[in-house]
């Protein structure tokens, strides 16, 4: 298939009652048709992993084919400056926080530019950092992982969330439920640290939408029993 022909099944598959969900919840009204998740997969499974469609798809500009590029990306073929400008052309949450996040935390480059992208002043390059660095932690045995950085940033959550930018609140917040619930050896840091940090507001444009309580959602992993079971890839 080629970026055309998914563009056009796309925007058949498109409703006006996803396209509304969307853009309640700050989803780009000109730019997306509103697709549903598991309709994209249809087309998942007839293209697979494709680097070259997933960076046109990307690069169509519609928000609906750059979610569906990360959903075929080539973790392995994709490069720095590939994922330089996914994150630059992400233009909600559902891009920095998913598509754009799950790639850089698979790829080789996600601790790299997941520091990098946390440092930036444009509110979806850091909510993608964060993002990036939560994932990271999902997917990488603890033994890749260094611990005394990870340290430091859960200290610099605990001193800068509440003065962070909206989406970037939220991705500070799953970065720590991210570290309590994949990193074992660092629950109850985290834990120390929401309880210090008290409640995160976040803006969720009006919709039902929570932001997680840190405390209550590890002790409920850690009565199923999952605390510290990595995932096998950040995109889901």
């Amino acid at each position: 298939m080629t970026v055309s022909e998914i563009l056009a099944q796309l925007r058949e598959m498109g409703s006006a009652q996803t396209l509304k969900t969307f853009i309640n919840h700050g989803g780009p009204a000109d730019k997306m048709y509103g697709v549903k998740v598991g309709d994209m997969k249809t087309i998942v499974k007839k293209v697979k992993k494709n680097h070259e469609l997933s960076m046109g798809l990307y690069r169509s500009g519609n928000s609906d084919a750059q979610y569906l590029a990360g959903l075929i990306a080539d973790e392995k073929k994709i490069s720095k400056a590939d994922l330089q400008e996914w994150v630059e052309g992400a233009t909600w949450y559902m891009l920095s926080e998913y598509t754009v996040a799950w790639i850089a935390a698979e790829s080789r480059f996600g601790w790299e530019l997941g520091l990098e992208w946390i440092e930036s002043p444009r509110e979806m390059t850091a909510d993608a950092g964060w993002s990036t660095l939560a994932n990271l932690v999902s997917i990488k045995p603890d033994e890749e992982l260094d611990f005394a950085h990870i340290i430091q940033l859960i200290e610099r959550v605990e001193a800068t969330i509440h003065q962070a930018p909206n989406r970037v609140r939220y991705a500070m917040n799953s970065f720590l439920l991210c570290v309590g619930g994949y990193m074992p050896l660092l629950t109850e840091r985290c834990i120390a640290a929401a309880r210090k940090i008290g409640v995160v507001t976040v803006d969720m444009g009006g919709t039902a939408c929570k932001v997680p309580q840190i405390e209550d959602y590890l002790k409920k992993m850690e009565g199923r029993g999952v605390i510290g079971k990595k995932k096998k890839m950040a995109r889901c």
